[in-house]
Formats: structure tokens, C-alpha cells, sequence
């Protein structure tokens, strides 16, 4: 086979329906999502199908990915799951909140005497990497300025949750998803040390069922759920090591040269591990174009 054809079976299309992280396979279910977010208000919704879902699922083309974007009556919530710690989540929020207000307006103008009203927007990522990590922290735009003097005129907030088990137990109460999901994670991540990660994470998934943990969304998704958990596993592997190069390199070499040769040697490995496209342009964040000639 061609490499060029290789690339074209690799890349998916924009409106693919798989999903990329068990986190959003799980609460891309209306009532997984609506415990979720009833869990992190303290409101009491009932209604489902009251969630309107406008997560744009190309955003990865764009330099940009959200795993899950809905509307309830006034708001818009981005909510991100995250097993890395990423300052630039705040600048992202903002591009991708654009290009949603964007869609909104699509068929209003801006220019006329008329205020369009928007829905507020509130933004969310849901930690559960292995860095210790304070329960709640709060990121923000302004810290990517280089010079500010008083107060921003721009700014945006986003809540970081750490959804690790042990951690936020109040929430874990008050959302059995949750909870249950941090115990599956918990448990991929004990076996992967004494396992391979196949056995490790058919072990975890087993196990799971057999204790009552997820035991309907597991059995319905087996093979996908063992798919994107080893997937996600090899990703926060690769992240972990694209840090430890970006440091060890950047000694010698000066930081921009470090990442290069680290996000290079990344790809390379990626490409022979038979990752697609999609999940490389997600770890690495380099677009397709720069990938390709890696398989000439």
C-alpha cells in the first residue's frame, strides 16, 4: 500500500462519531451528563433532553478540541477532560467559545441597533492525571499575558476539578458516574503496572462489571471502552515523555530546539505504534501537513 493512501485511510472524517476518551464516551450520554453537571451547580435537573449538545466535533482540524459543549436554557458549559496539566486550556477556551458565539449568531447581525444577547458562558476541565493536584484550582487568561498592569479588560476563568479517586469526594457523591468512572481509571492504572496494558485494562474492565462499577456502560461498550483506555493510556504516556525530552533537550539545546527534536522523535513513534493521524495531531498538536512528511 501507498503511504499516501495510508494517510487517507488513517484520517477521519470531521464528523466522525468516535470518541477519542472514555471520560467523553461516558458523559456524552444526556443523563451521565446532566448528573454531572447537577453534581458540580448543586442544582436538581431532571429533564435530558432540557441539554442541548453543540460540541463542534471537527474543533481537532482547528488546533482545537473540547470534549464536551452544551447549552441549558441561558449557558453554554465547555466541559474538558484532562490527564495532563495544560496552562494554555484558558487561551483555547476563548478561540473555542469564538467560533460557538460565531455559530449562534450565524443568521443575526452584529451590526445592527439591536443587542444580541449570548449565553454565558462556564468553563470546566476535569482533572484525573497522576501530578498531585490541589481538589479545585482556578486557570486563567490573564497568566498568559506578558505584560498586565491592573486589571484585565479580557478575562476568562476555568475550574479545574481533580476527579481522581480520593479527591472532591462531595462531588463523587453527588455523581455515581463520576465516582465509578475514577474507580475504572484507578484501576487501569494499578493493573498497567503489573501488566501488560491489554491485560491490564481487560483485567480493570472484568473487574468493573463483576463489582458493579459502570456495569451497563461497560458491557454495552466493552470493545470500544479497551480500545480508547489503551489509547489514552499511550497518550499520557507520550505526553509524560514529550515533558521529560522538552526538559532533557532543552538543557543542551535551548527549549524550542528540545521540543522539536522531542515532538519529532514522538511522532515517529507514534507512526510505527499505528496510532492515527487524529490522536497524533492531538498529542503533539502539529497539524496534518507537518505529520505526512514524516511517512514519505
Amino acid at each position: 500500500m501507498k503511504k499516501s493512501e495510508q494517510v487517507s485511510e488513517k484520517t477521519p472524517t470531521a464528523n466522525r462519531q468516535y470518541k477519542d476518551t472514555v471520560f467523553r464516551m461516558l458523559f456524552s450520554e444526556k443523563e451521565n451528563l446532566l448528573s454531572l453537571y447537577n453534581a458540580v451547580t448543586g442544582s436538581h435537573y431532571q429533564n435530558a433532553e432540557a441539554l442541548k449538545i453543540v460540541t463542534l466535533e471537527n474543533a481537532i482540524y482547528m488546533g482545537m478540541k473540547n470534549d464536551l459543549a452544551f447549552m441549558l436554557e441561558t449557558n453554554i458549559y465547555l466541559y474538558e477532560h484532562q490527564s495532563t496539566i495544560n496552562p494554555n486550556i484558558p487561551l483555547r477556551d476563548l478561540i473555542y467559545i469564538g467560533i460557538e458565539y460565531q455559530q449562534y449568531l450565524n443568521d443575526k447581525s452584529l451590526y445592527s441597533s439591536k443587542l444580541q444577547k449570548i449565553p454565558a458562558p462556564k468553563f470546566m476541565v476535569f482533572y484525573n492525571g497522576t501530578d498531585d493536584v490541589e481538589d479545585r484550582m482556578e486557570l486563567k487568561l490573564s497568566s498568559a499575558y506578558e505584560h498586565l498592569a491592573g486589571e484585565p479588560d479580557l478575562e476568562l476563568k476555568v475550574l479545574m476539578l481533580n476527579v481522581n479517586e480520593g479527591h472532591n469526594k462531595e462531588l463523587m457523591e453527588q455523581c455515581q458516574t463520576l465516582k465509578e468512572y475514577a474507580i475504572y481509571v484507578a484501576r487501569v492504572r494499578k493493573y498497567a503496572s503489573e501488566l501488560n496494558l491489554n491485560d491490564a485494562v481487560e483485567r480493570a474492565i472484568t473487574e468493573c462489571i463483576k463489582e458493579g462499577i459502570l456495569v451497563e456502560f461497560l458491557r454495552k461498550n466493552r470493545s470500544e471502552v479497551k480500545m480508547v483506555s489503551i489509547l489514552e493510556y499511550d497518550k499520557e504516556w507520550e505526553e509524560k515523555k514529550l515533558r521529560k525530552a522538552e526538559y532533557e533537550a532543552g538543557k543542551s539545546d535551548g527549549i524550542e530546539i528540545g521540543r522539536d527534536k522531542a515532538i519529532a522523535e514522538i511522532i515517529c513513534n507514534m507512526i510505527k505504534s499505528g496510532f492515527t493521524i487524529e490522536k497524533i495531531i492531538e498529542v503533539t498538536g502539529k497539524p496534518v501537513s507537518e505529520i505526512e512528511q514524516y511517512l514519505q
